[in-house]
């Protein structure tokens, strides 16, 4: 059988209430009092505020802190574990810093560079801010050692930073990709990969004489298209560099032609590749200037008899040489695929052919030789395949073909041509292509359905892959 006490008030000795009930509510104790609980432990689903606002609640496994439109605030002096970010009221200034996830440093790189270490392992949503305390990471950068675990994806290279004023919000999202930057301003790729290209180089066409003269050379032409590729590193700059084609000259007793300008391709982890400007052409009756000049091909040589000037290996060939008799006239100059032809008894030597390339997508010759010219109403010397200038009796000869690196023809009277400018192209796929150029290159993308960007630098520029 049960027994029932009803009662409203329990009190003490005092008079004091121990528990009160009143309109359904239950208080347990009385003004001023101490509550204790045995066993320091409290169950309920619930913690109100007078206002009967929840404080802390549970449903489930989820224990939500305050109620909606609530604002929740930490104790000045009290430190929050397990979530949010404690910011670290040491300013580091050491070379090297361990960082721990949940953390905020302000580095100072005045004096200088800080490697920073970061955890071994991580959670996803684990989180570290480093923040540039005095402005000076671009001159002493931060770099931050992976430890092992990926940064956007990769385990190298270690990613720095060189921005004054930089923060730099980092995230961990998982074994796939690592840490992941979340500022606005952080979201580059900062674990660039190397990766291949293809290139053509052609230098700048020499320039002809005046005459009984003989042809410019072609610039000095390399290409790895269809060959070994070349290896670059991302977020390296790469000039490349567009030589200038020589000048043609003209007028009585001329000089010879100009030699063509250098073209190539440097960077900081390459050897650059460099092609040598093609041999200006030699003159009528200048010793020494009769000789056709050396270049990446050879200028032809002037009357009367000299030879034409020697050719780069591997980048082009000789220039033709003049003919010994006085109504002679000039060698052709040297190209890509050809040395010049020699000078007859009634003709200009022919300027030696250039060579074919499909870097761009389509076949396009390069580097031909210019003609040289004769005096008489024989046939002039006629410009090779891939550029060259034609040679004339009188008036204005032809000049090598811009980006070609075409050699330029000679005069007999008159003014001799030029040699075309350079080119230098590179070859990527189309994923890799960082769009970071200078020097308004001509940049086609998926060229032929390949899957590939092609660079076209006519003027000296850069690409930074």
């Amino acid at each position: 059988m049960s027994s029932i006490i009803k009662v409203n008030t329990v009190q003490d000795q005092d008079g004091n209430n121990i528990i009160n009930e009143n309109a359904n509510v239950i208080t347990v104790g009385d003004a001023g009092d101490t509550v204790a609980v045995a066993g320091n432990v409290v169950k309920t689903n619930a913690v109100q505020a007078a206002d009967a606002g929840n404080l802390i609640s549970q449903s489930g496994t989820t224990i939500t802190l305050g109620a909606s439109g609530d604002t929740v605030e930490i104790a000045t002096g009290a430190s929050l574990v397990g979530g949010g970010i404690s910011w670290q009221s040491s300013i580091v200034t050491a070379a090297t810093l361990t960082a721990e996830a949940g953390k905020g440093y302000w580095i100072d790189t005045t004096s200088n560079t800080c490697t920073i270490t970061f955890p071994g392992s991580a959670s996803a949503g684990d989180q570290i801010i480093l923040t540039d305390y005095a402005r000076n990471w671009a001159t002493n950068k931060i770099t931050i050692n992976q430890n092992g675990l990926k940064f956007q994806g990769f385990t190298s290279p270690n990613p720095t930073y060189v921005i004054n004023g930089q923060s730099v919000d980092l995230v961990y999202s998982g074994a796939t990709k690592g840490w992941i930057p979340n500022s606005d301003d952080d979201v580059q790729n900062k674990t660039p990969q190397a990766y291949t290209i293809e290139y053509l180089v052609v230098a700048g066409g020499g320039g002809a004489a005046t005459s009984k003269a003989g042809g410019g050379g072609a610039g000095g032409m390399v290409t790895n298209f269809g060959g070994s590729a070349l290896t670059i590193q991302g977020g390296t700059t790469y000039t490349c560099t567009v030589g200038g084609g020589g000048l043609g000259s003209g007028g009585p007793n001329p000089n010879p032609g100009g030699d063509g300008g250098v073209s190539s391709i440097s960077g900081s982890d390459i050897t650059d590749v460099t092609t040598v400007g093609g041999g200006g052409g030699g003159q009528d009756n200048g010793t020494p200037n009769k000789f056709g000049r050396d270049g990446g091909s050879g200028g032809g040589g002037g009357f009367p008899a000299p030879t034409g000037g020697s050719g780069t290996a591997g980048q082009g060939n000789d220039g033709g040489d003049g003919y010994p008799d006085g109504t002679a006239g000039g060698g052709g100059g040297g190209g890509k695929g050809a040395a010049g032809g020699n000078a007859g008894s009634n003709n200009g030597g022919n300027g030696g052919v250039g060579l074919s390339n499909s870097i761009t997508g389509s076949a396009v010759f390069y580097a031909g030789g210019g003609g040289g010219t004769t005096e008489t109403g024989g046939p002039q010397g006629t410009g090779g395949n891939g550029g060259g200038g034609n040679a004339i009796l009188s008036g204005t000869a032809g000049s090598g073909t811009a980006n070609t690196g075409g050699g330029g023809g000679a005069a007999n009277g008159g003014q001799s041509g030029g040699g075309g400018t350079g080119i230098v192209v590179l070859r990527m796929d189309d994923a890799n292509y960082s769009a970071t150029t200078t020097g308004s290159p001509v940049v086609t993308a998926n060229v032929g359905g390949t899957g590939k960007t092609v660079i076209k630098f006519i003027a000296t520029g850069s690409y930074t892959a």
